[in-house]
């Protein structure tokens, strides 16, 4: 793996039941490196809809054609597509705003 931080938290990798991550080896190294595995309900793919269109615009956005030399860049880039993600991507079903100005003019419009 490599690129696990030290932390002092409890670090959980979520994912569906597919055969990959029912696979010893896998489970191995995430057990190696200390990381919780945590999966879906079985047939339930709509459990995590968003949080997989999420990743997978994340993956595209940012991980494809990368090659991170280590976990500080990778975390740099995460971190700064997730501020785009919610800062300055317009959303045509929240009315031309960002996540973040829908959920502040959201919030005003309630006080």
């Amino acid at each position: 793996m490599g690129l696990r931080p030290k932390t002092s938290y409890r670090m959980t990798i979520h994912s569906d039941q597919g055969f990959q991550y029912q696979n010893g080896r896998y489970i191995n190294i995430l057990k190696s490196n200390k990381v919780f595995q945590s999966m879906s309900r079985k047939a339930t793919c709509l459990d995590n809809a968003c949080i997989e269109s999420f990743f997978n615009q994340l993956k595209v956005g940012t991980v494809h054609n990368n090659n991170f030399k280590d976990y500080n860049s990778l975390n740099q880039a995460v971190k700064e597509y997730i501020s785009y993600y919610n800062n300055y991507r317009i959303k045509q079903k929240l009315g031309g705003m960002s996540p973040v100005e829908y959920r502040i003019n959201s919030s005003q419009k309630i006080a």
